[in-house]
């Protein structure tokens, strides 16, 4: 069938639907239902979110208003109208953010013992403690900062805290008005907590508003007429040439220390602020009124998440998990022998990240392993995965690990352990230039009673112990030839001098992945078109690439059914007649963070799997390294569809979704209909899954579904044989 013309209308921009996700991430503050431990957490990360948004996003569209070109979004708006329109959503959302924290979680966190004072509130006893605690601790870090000609402005570093003062001084019979900077020391906790005798009692001070109780005795022979909190946002992106660059790892070093003193992009000062104080504020870090914020509330609310910490009653919280060991090594101590047998599929956080931990253990004690090879992307603090890779070291193994110096705000760590990493003996690389490395993936090579074989864990999740706790990610270990072919290439491209040669089973960007995808949901469209069995399920955290959208649009006027899962940015518009009718859009925000990258396609009931690492935005496609895998076990594929795809869909609780305006709703639920909660059900099908089962005479290997719904029709697929 003929194409449709698209234009700009027929897309959402990018920043707006960015903003409506993190919209999603507050209404879960907002949400009675939600634990309030729970919503606190999420007005936190509601608000790291918007730091780094302005950081990256904001800061870009600033630098395109002063090219001399004209650029537009996907939906036609220049990035003068683009920042005109995520100013005014913005507003809205911080002035909902704060009435959150004053009118419903501060007062309902003092109900249960979780306080905030100011000195003046304060009995004589919490008071002298202050002042040792003062005196001790703060005064010696505290540098005041007088602003006069002989005092310019201190270069404040992003994100800081501060205080501005004014005050008045008399010299030689002359009074003089003043102003002052006090900078809030990062090395200290933003918060202090007050002792108390019971563990039920959690009372704290916020540091900003301590200091500011001293002022007097910071500025002493002055009268101290008003201070206010405030904070500068700066331009937090690396710029590289690495083309030009003889040394990856200094530049990048080097780019830290001037991020946090890039261009500002926001100001936040506290309301009350007098506008003679912001608009000198302004001024000095040349920002316009757009740029500010006034603040009714805690200017660097994510540092709030240190109250989580301690005891707390259970039900401010969401019940503990301990996620258990994937079924298939339940019984199997020994992952090679396990994996030999039949692929393992693995489920985070559902299923313990500690079976990929064991994985690189065993590899870096087993005397038969000669070889591993592993990407990393965000490493985080943890030193297990790390730790294995050293220990394989000492144990004689060839070990290489390509580190990717700039994955966004990990730089630093991963800096620390590709020095680490070498210094212990690990042949280290950074990838190719140009490109960043994404892809998750490690090859483990093992000399075999009767071969040597390739064992592998390919996953869309990084290999980060700690966020694998909270982040919803897939994984896959199989031993699979082509497989373990595929990925020797694919090392070999990342640290050696060679061109892609093309794969027998991955897809790989930025070499063929775009065009795969495209390709597949164009079969899609075509089998539709034919009467064909055809149907799109797509989960991902982005959908951002004009081509894959038109693809899409295209794929559903030839009749192909699409339900998209995108937890973030989506710039198609759904539901649009003549266009979109038969595509849904999705979000889910809940307790762990949907990060898992799942792709099926009908294929006219011979369904196309595939897991891996990209989102489908032009970065992921262009810029990126990043590994898609298929899965051909049909037991795998079956668990994947039902227990996963399908669970996922009938979210009635938590998903909300997309509208063809480009705002999100709570899903409707027909009356009678029963809540189902997707991670809930997660949650319960492993645990049902891990306890002993009966079995009667069956394979072992037999998939079992977990969940009694019937399979839908079109999802049935033909299962194949272990290759």
């Amino acid at each position: 069938m003929a194409k449709t013309v698209l234009g700009p209308q027929h897309f959402i921009n990018r920043e707006l639907s960015w903003l409506e996700f993190n919209k999603r991430v507050l209404d879960e503050s907002l949400n009675p239902l939600v634990p309030l431990l729970e919503r606190v957490k999420f007005f936190c990360i509601f608000s790291t979110n918007l730091d780094e948004f302005f950081e990256v996003r904001v800061a870009g569209l600033k630098q395109q208003m002063e090219s001399v070109l004209l650029e537009r979004s996907i939906d036609g708006l220049t990035a003068s109208e683009t920042l005109q329109a995520i100013t005014t959503k913005t507003r809205d959302l911080v002035e909902t953010q704060y009435s959150c924290w004053t009118k419903e979680l501060r007062p309902a966190l003092a109900r249960h013992n979780i306080c905030f004072f100011d000195v003046s509130q304060l009995n004589d006893e919490d008071k002298a403690w202050v002042e040792n605690y003062y005196r001790a601790l703060v005064r010696p870090v505290l540098t005041p900062l007088g602003l006069d000609p002989a005092h310019p402005f201190p270069q404040l570093l992003n994100k800081s805290l501060n205080l501005i003062v004014q005050l008045e001084l008399t010299q030689n019979g002359e009074t003089k008005e003043r102003l002052a900077v006090v900078q809030v020391p990062r090395v200290l906790p933003r918060l202090a907590k007050l002792p108390r005798k019971s563990k039920a009692h959690h009372h704290y001070l916020f540091l900003a508003d301590l200091i500011g109780h001293y002022l007097e005795d910071i500025f002493p022979g002055t009268l101290i007429k008003g201070h206010w909190h405030f904070r500068v946002t700066r331009n937090s992106e690396l710029y590289i040439d690495e083309g030009d660059t003889l040394n990856l790892l200094e530049a990048v070093e080097e780019e830290l220390h001037n991020r946090r003193k890039g261009d500002a992009v926001r100001l936040e000062v506290e309301k009350d602020c007098p506008a003679s104080i912001w608009s000198k504020l302004l001024e000095n870090f040349s920002l316009e009124e757009n740029d500010l914020y006034l603040i009714d509330g805690p200017l660097s609310p994510g540092r709030l998440m240190s109250i989580l910490d301690g005891e707390h009653p259970s039900e401010l919280r969401d019940p503990p998990y301990i996620a258990p060991v994937t079924p298939a090594l339940q019984h199997e101590t020994d992952i090679f022998a396990a994996v030999r047998q039949r692929d393992i599929l693995l489920h985070h956080p559902y299923e313990t990240f500690g079976t990929v931990v064991e994985f690189l253990n065993q590899a870096a004690h087993d005397p038969n392993v000669l070889a591993i090879k592993q990407t990393l992307y965000r490493t985080g603090g943890d030193m297990r995965i790390v730790g294995a890779l050293m220990e394989a070291v000492r144990n004689g193994k060839q070990v290489t690990a390509v580190v990717e110096l700039k994955a966004r705000f990990d730089e630093a760590n991963n800096i620390l352990w590709s020095q680490k990493l070498e210094e212990a003996g690990v042949h280290v690389v950074f990838g190719l230039v140009g490109y960043k490395i994404h892809g998750k993936m490690t090859l483990v090579v093992r000399r075999d009673e009767d071969i040597i074989r390739r064992y592998l864990h390919l996953s869309s999740g990084n290999y980060n112990p700690t966020t694998s706790r909270i982040y919803t990610d897939i994984g896959l270990l199989t031993c699979r030839p082509d497989f373990g072919e595929d990925a020797s290439n694919l090392f070999n491209l990342l640290t050696g001098i060679c061109q892609f040669q093309g794969t027998l089973k991955f897809l790989v960007a930025p070499f063929d992945l775009h065009k795969k995808i495209i390709s597949l949901i164009n079969r899609e469209a075509l089998n539709s078109e034919k009467g064909i069995p055809s149907r799109i399920i797509a989960k991902m955290n982005a959908l951002v690439d004009r081509e894959v959208i038109e693809a899409l649009y295209h794929a559903s006027q030839s009749g192909v059914k699409i339900d998209l899962i995108v937890r973030g940015v989506c710039c198609l518009r759904p539901g649009v007649k003549g266009i979109s009718e038969n595509i849904t859009v999705r979000s889910i925000v809940d307790r762990f963070l949907e990060h898992s990258r799942i792709f099926y396609f009908e294929n006219g009931a011979q369904p196309d799997l595939f897991i891996g690492s990209a989102d489908w935005m032009p970065r992921n496609f262009h810029r990126r390294i990043e590994v898609v895998v298929p899965i051909e076990d049909g037991n795998l594929r079956d668990r994947i569809i039902h227990d996963v795809l399908e669970v996922t869909l009938e979210d009635n609780v938590k998903a909300r979704m997309l509208a063809s305006n480009g705002t999100y709703a709570m899903r409707a639920v027909k009356k009678g209909t029963l809540p189902r909660r997707s991670q809930l059900d997660f949650i319960d099908a492993t645990m049902q899954a891990s306890r002993p089962q009966k079995t009667s005479g069956k394979s072992k290997e037999k998939y079992v579904r977990t969940r009694l719904a019937p399979r839908p029709k079109q999802l049935k697929n033909k299962r194949d044989e272990r290759a």
